[in-house]
């Protein structure tokens, strides 16, 4: 194939633009911040789960406080029945009945409120410990929106990078002859390193290998225009003033 030494050189111009896009979309998924968020996901879900649990345990405690409540709301109830009973009577025997009673009540009442306060004192450290983990959960919201907020601005800047490289790489292809471009992409794609190379002090820069005795005759030979490959990688060589040859 032939192509003028011009053109030739605008393969490295072409390749540059071609790595640094491939870089910059290396760079959105290599982000910092996506290892952040997938550790943070992580603790919001166990501080989730936390909240569930603890969640679950307070309306336990609740549920039974609200027992003990109903339990000393019927037990004060009958305390004023009988003793309005036993205020109304006027039989010394029902009299001492419902003295008994109202004594015995008495001391379920004392027994029930009691217990009323131990499952108030639980129902309050439970809530305490709702809160805090409330509290946890939205420090690390925050945490993330600030993140992804970081990442997002990251991203805007990368993307907007690699656009500027899609259409300055898009200019210098239209200024080679098409089928030079594709000689180059077919190498490019192939996975073989450095499609295009500069050939400096008889060293290809993509694979660092020096043209010695035959192989440095063929390239001296070649006229300028020829399109020649490193015999080592197989990048078009692209010869310049610093060739050495």
């Amino acid at each position: 194939m032939k192509a003028t030494p011009v053109e030739q050189k605008e393969l490295l111009r072409l390749q540059a633009l071609d790595i640094k896009a491939q870089q910059l979309a290396h760079q959105t998924t290599a982000l910092p911040q996506h290892a952040e968020l997938a550790e943070l996901s992580k603790k919001a879900d166990a501080s989730r789960q936390k909240l569930t649990a603890r969640t679950g345990e307070l309306e336990d405690v609740r549920t039974e406080l609200r027992r003990i409540e109903s339990d000393v709301e019927v037990v004060e109830k009958r305390i004023a029945r009988d003793t309005e009973r036993m205020q109304q009577s006027s039989s010394v025997k029902d009299i001492q009945a419902y003295e008994g009673e109202v004594a015995a009540l008495k001391k379920r009442q004392s027994d029930l409120e009691e217990i009323e306060i131990a499952v108030m004192e639980r129902v309050e450290e439970h809530e305490a410990a709702v809160a805090a983990i409330e509290v946890e959960g939205a420090a690390i919201a925050e945490q993330i929106a600030e993140t992804e907020r970081v990442r997002d601005e990251a991203l805007v800047v990368i993307d907007q990078q690699r656009a500027e490289a899609i259409r300055d790489r898009a200019a210098v292809a239209a200024s080679v002859a098409p089928e030079l471009v594709e000689l180059y992409e077919k190498r490019y794609i192939a996975g073989r390193g450095n499609a295009a190379a500069l050939l400096r002090a008889r060293t290809c820069s993509g694979c660092t290998m020096t043209l010695t005795g035959n192989d440095l005759e063929a390239v001296r030979m070649a006229p300028a225009n020829d399109v020649i490959f490193c015999p080592d990688c197989g990048a078009i060589l692209v010869r310049t003033e610093e060739s050495g040859i």
